[in-house]
């Protein structure tokens, strides 16, 4: 989909349709034409929230959309509302979508209309056949409606502000939100397509075409020379290669003067490309979901792309450790004992508390390379999903700083998160018997928390903050990502770094 903005009237525009947003106890705007007017006297077009209303009127079509009060109008909404506007659009048969951002509105709420749509617009379809008339289902395809819009436009008459300014700000959230597919792309990708190594060869081609991103792809055998024992232990029960992924961001010339005091930001994500379970083999009832337990590593790496094709001014490293966890004769065994590259050791009590040991040498070689705040995200506990839903992620960290930018950078993009507390009492539960941790203890007492308290024994002292997205990666239910991979953390992630730049 292309995407531009403009600050003319939206009757203006190329558009074929055109939105117009309705807010309670308020006249249309003063651009929209006399049909609209009318439909809202004849009670078909309303200003509660989502409710749509379509005519047609100076050779265009005139879509309504309901925002409820303007007090509440925040991006979010905008996201959502934008989302319901997407949908009736094409059923419609819009190719040029028009959205014009309502009177007053700050540029917050003009991304997200922006964002909102593109999301709305994404489809998984590449391992589908595609029918001899390529309509994607019976009938002339001249009559099917379309899939895709083809161009957005944003609208933003009474903006104060230039022109390039606003075309800016709409690039770039375009740009974020295209990155978010992107993400969804992989993560949709079937285990037998999107393997350790073929994530690896993703992160290469991608960082060759971004200025500032170099990306580096290590094996079994480099894994082992760094005594990085846990995340082998995981990777050894298939014939999968694992892959070490790690991506830099070095500001091009252009992208400004970093301060002295402005820290390396690390992004580290689990990337389980299939988890089975290992020997403690999960239930057959959808394990096929467990493709998706790699979304931690999508968001990081599209998320460093972002930044980087931003150019933010800024250093980043991001790690990522790709593997799957099945059972074999080769696999780890409950009881094995592992040591980590830190030194630490671990008894291995459940295999399928796997992600905590990838993610415990991921951080330890973020910590390495120099990163001064790290995120880590994974798709880690199922009792995440029990304490939170899919509405928020569970946040654990070791800094209340960096907790505020992150509780601010999920309330920014609708990517909330809630914070769960770290306190010396749990460290008392991942005491190992055998070694100095328990991946798995056996008391089932605050799972989640426990997860936490684990992965905080491999950052030492630096600030570090851990999200668990096993309830917000997939199927999370939003209107603008619905079923199947959301590509959450990517703008939290990007927006977290921003925070970092604004100061």
């Amino acid at each position: 989909m292309r995407v531009s903005s403009t600050s003319q009237p939206g009757a203006q525009t190329e558009a074929d349709t055109i939105v117009v947003g309705l807010f309670a106890g308020e006249d249309p705007p003063a651009q929209a034409p006399p049909a609209v007017a009318e439909l809202v006297d004849s009670k078909e077009a309303r200003s509660s929230f989502k409710s749509l209303a379509l005519t047609h009127a100076e050779g265009k079509r005139w879509l309504t959309v309901g925002l409820g009060e303007r007090s509440r109008l925040t991006p979010e909404r905008a996201r959502v509302g934008a989302s319901a506007v997407h949908a009736r659009a094409l059923e419609a048969g819009a190719r040029t979508l028009c959205l014009q951002a309502p009177e007053g509105a700050g540029m917050d709420v003009a991304r997200g209309l922006v964002e909102g749509t593109i999301l709305a617009d994404y489809r998984y379809d590449r391992d589908k056949s595609k029918p001899a008339n390529g309509s994607g289902g019976a009938g002339d395809e001249s009559e099917a409606a379309p899939k895709h819009l083809a161009h957005l436009i944003l609208s933003a008459p009474d903006r104060n502000g230039s022109e390039e300014e606003l075309q800016q700000e709409i690039a770039q959230a375009a740009m974020v939100a295209e990155a978010v597919n992107a993400a969804r792309d992989l993560q949709n990708r079937p285990a037998n397509d999107l393997t350790p190594t073929a994530l690896g060869e993703y992160a290469i081609a991608l960082a060759s075409d971004i200025e500032g991103l170099s990306v580096e792809v290590q094996g079994r055998a480099a894994l082992l020379e760094r005594g990085m024992g846990a995340f082998a232990a995981v990777a050894q029960g298939s014939d999968q290669e694992p892959a070490l992924i790690v991506l830099r961001y070095e500001p091009p010339a252009g992208a400004g003067e970093i301060p002295p005091d402005r820290p390396t930001l690390g992004l580290v994500g689990k990337a389980v490309t299939f988890d089975s379970g290992g020997i403690s083999l999960k239930p057959g009832a959808k394990m096929a979901e467990m493709k998706f337990d790699m979304s931690g590593g999508a968001a990081v790496i599209e998320a460093a792309a972002a930044i980087a094709r931003l150019a933010l001014p800024l250093r980043l490293v991001a790690v990522v450790g790709a593997t799957e966890n099945l059972p074999s004769g080769r696999s780890v065994k409950p009881g094995d004992v592992v040591r980590a590259a830190n030194g630490k050791t671990i008894e291995v009590n459940n295999t399928d508390a796997e992600g905590r040991l990838v993610l415990a040498d991921c951080l330890c070689r973020a910590v390495e390379l120099g990163a001064e705040r790290i995120v880590d995200l994974a798709t880690l506990t199922g009792a995440v999903i029990v304490a939170l839903g899919s509405t928020y992620s569970g946040l654990m960290t070791n800094d209340n700083e960096l907790a505020a930018r992150i509780s601010q950078a999920g309330d920014a993009t609708g990517e909330i998160v809630w914070r769960l507390p770290l306190h010396e009492e749990y460290d008392e539960l991942i005491k190992g018997t055998y070694a100095d941790l328990d991946n798995a203890p056996e008391a089932r007492k605050a799972g989640t928390i426990v997860g936490g308290a684990f992965l905080a024994n491999f950052v030492g002292e630096t600030p570090w903050a851990h999200l668990d997205i096993a309830g917000s990666a997939w199927d999370l239910g939003r209107a603008y990502v619905g079923k199947g991979a959301s590509g959450y953390g990517v703008r939290l992630l990007v927006e977290l770094a921003r925070s970092y730049c604004d100061a």
